[in-house]
């Protein structure tokens, strides 16, 4: 059963060490069936509820999983597998449209909001016992959470979005349980899920955004958290729309226990308004990275959401980092009242150029969503083969697969580089390497 591994141990923690010493290592495979309790315990010499503890913190850890009679097995690894490595590289000649990167023209400088940050500092440093959130980078950030009809809640910072998803989903779920995700989606969540062993549930959605029906399915089939994109869906572009809001809200009503979280990652980007769900469910969270807009290297989320859910975060965060850098909060009051980034100029140069590609491929006969954000997303009959002829033409676009779980197969096409005259020309060629079009509904 374990081929040539064999577990070692006489306590519980020595036996649990044994195995995650075998996966990190190799020895012991994703999928591989472990010993039965008894049976291990006997060949350790060691009383059964030994071997139940240990797979017991093993199972806590997210490295096996239990399914009944079927036993325990490793638990596929995320982290060895990324579905960033997925990326095709670039090679010299050929444009890259895979990266999901914002415009650099689009991106502010940032050498004057840090001049005055700094020689703030210089008069009054930031030391331990100060509050780990600035007064006025949280009052501008709750706002704007206000303008857009977010639910009353205390702001925190986090480095980034996915900092932020990590805190919420662990500070109310624990290994094993299951998490309704949009599919496609976004690759670093779906890794993320399975890495802090939790089991992501596919939502499938168009391009207003998750299909009702496909979320009640989820919850009821045990998802406990839920974590869904309001508008800028990575891949798809979707947007949640009023209707299609009022209707997901309606089944989030119906099951007051579960855990959302909405990412607003496409604040500042997009020019449609946010349909927020937030409030439909006891616990909740939104949060809105500075990533697209002023960005990546920045690495500053804002969070709100109920009292209860924030405070988990923030004390856990005390704990670990502390807090996110003042210097960046102050940076980032700097940008927003000096009004640095102009939303309305950012969102209409990507709308120009999305919209322009999703018309020039639907003249010839592909189908293309692309509501809000940078991506355009394709589907495709074979997405392997339309990336290598792509990329035989001079493009390189992101593969499908680093964004399904089981949506059927599409490329991803992030338009912050194009020029207008490449549009047709991009088109053209997606369209030799597309293959017959598919239905509307990305599930």
């Amino acid at each position: 059963m374990l081929g040539e591994y064999r577990i070692t141990g006489r306590r519980a923690s020595e036996i649990a060490a044994s195995v995650e010493r075998a996966v990190s290592s190799g020895g012991l495979a994703p999928g591989q069936v472990l010993p039965p309790m008894r049976e291990l315990a006997a060949l350790l010499e060691v009383n059964p509820n030994t071997v139940a503890a240990a797979y017991r913190t093993l199972r806590e850890r997210g490295v096996i999983e239990t399914a009944g009679r079927r036993g325990s097995r490793v638990r596929p690894r995320p982290a060895s597998t990324a579905r960033g490595s997925l990326r095709i590289e670039a090679p010299p000649g050929v444009r890259d449209l895979g990266t999901g990167d914002p415009d650099p023209a689009l991106l502010p400088g940032l050498g004057e909001a840090f001049a005055a940050v700094t020689e703030a500092y210089a008069q009054a440093p930031g030391m331990y016992a100060q509050a780990p959130v600035d007064a006025e980078f949280a009052a501008l950030a709750r706002s704007a959470f206000d303008a857009d009809g977010v639910p009353a809640g205390p702001v925190i910072a986090t480095s980034g979005s996915l900092d932020a998803i990590e805190r919420v989903l662990t500070a109310h779920l624990r290994p094993g349980d299951a998490v309704a995700v949009e599919d496609p989606g976004w690759g670093s969540l779906l890794d993320l899920v399975p890495a802090l062993g939790m089991r992501p549930v596919p939502v499938a959605l168009d391009g207003d955004g998750p299909l009702p029906d496909a979320l009640e399915a989820a919850l009821r089939a045990g998802a406990r958290a839920v974590v869904v994109t309001g508008r800028a869906q990575n891949p798809t572009g979707a947007a949640i729309g009023a209707g299609r809001a009022a209707e997901l809200r309606a089944v989030l009503a119906g099951h007051r226990g579960v855990l959302l979280i909405e990412d607003d990652h496409g604040h500042a980007i997009v020019d449609l308004p946010l349909h927020t769900l937030a409030g439909a469910t006891d616990r909740w969270a939104v949060v809105r990275s500075v990533a697209k807009a002023y960005g990546p290297d920045l690495r500053v989320a804002v969070l709100t959401g109920d009292a209860v859910t924030v405070d988990r975060v923030s004390g856990r965060q005390r704990l670990g980092p502390g807090w996110v850098s003042k210097l960046l909060q102050r940076a980032m009051v700097h940008l927003w009242t000096s009004g640095a980034v102009d939303p309305r100029e950012v969102a209409r140069s990507y709308a120009l150029r999305r919209d322009a590609l999703v018309r020039a491929l639907e003249a010839r006969g592909v189908e293309a969503h692309g509501r809000s954000g940078m991506n355009v997303w394709v589907p495709v009959s074979d997405e392997t083969g339309a990336v290598a002829r792509l990329l035989h033409t001079g493009w390189a676009v992101a593969p499908g697969a680093r964004f399904r779980m089981s949506a059927p197969q599409g490329i991803r096409i992030t338009v912050s580089p194009l020029v207008d005259g490449d549009i047709g020309p991009l088109a053209d060629a997606v369209a030799a390497a597309a293959g017959p079009a598919r239905p509307l509904s990305y599930g």
